[in-house]
């Protein structure tokens, strides 16, 4: 993934830099209740590095809307979280080339304005909340399985992906099923 992230790159240079870069591959951002995101509330969920993560192209398509499916676009599985009233999960991409990307060239040509609150927790870049652009796909609910279509994601000026959304709560009698 990172040599394909480099081709085309300037000088083997990364948008954001190699240390944001790093930081994305190996760390969940957590997430706290905010502006861009009142449409479901949340308990906040604290920061931390993760053992490991699988990051996947074809998942990335699911996050882009029709016109802007020809960005490369990697995403990784969430990480899931305990919490109320749905357990929540975490998840973060970087795309390739974003300069360059139909993504942001539709973000400028229909002028969104970047979130006030928020920074990117990778590289503190500003951002652009995906709701609000309303380029989120339903593909993406469904890629992720998110309860009640429940996702946000925010794109700041690198191309780092991160967000959340809303998982069905599993209680311990529905994790194991006693049925035979």
């Amino acid at each position: 993934m990172a040599t394909e992230l480099l081709l085309g790159a300037k000088d083997g240079r990364i948008d954001g830099g190699w240390q944001a870069l790093g930081k994305l591959f190996l760390y969940c951002a957590g997430c706290c209740h905010s502006k861009s995101d009142s449409y479901y509330p949340v308990h906040p969920v604290a920061a931390h590095f993760v053992p490991k993560t699988r990051f996947s192209r074809t998942a990335g398509r699911s996050f882009l809307i029709p016109p802007c499916r020809v960005d490369v676009l990697y995403v990784s599985d969430p990480c899931e979280h305990a919490n109320e009233p749905e357990d929540v999960g975490l998840f973060r991409g970087v795309f390739k080339g974003f300069d360059n990307s139909e993504t942001k060239k539709l973000l400028t040509a229909r002028a969104v304005q970047y979130e006030e609150s928020e920074i990117c927790p990778f590289c503190k870049a500003r951002v652009w909340s995906m709701s609000r652009a309303r380029m989120i796909p339903r593909s993406a609910s469904m890629r992720l399985a998110a309860y009640n279509e429940n996702v946000e994601y925010l794109i700041c000026l690198n191309g780092h992906l991160y967000g959340r959304c809303a998982l069905l709560h599993l209680s311990d009698s529905d994790a194991c099923d006693e049925d035979y």
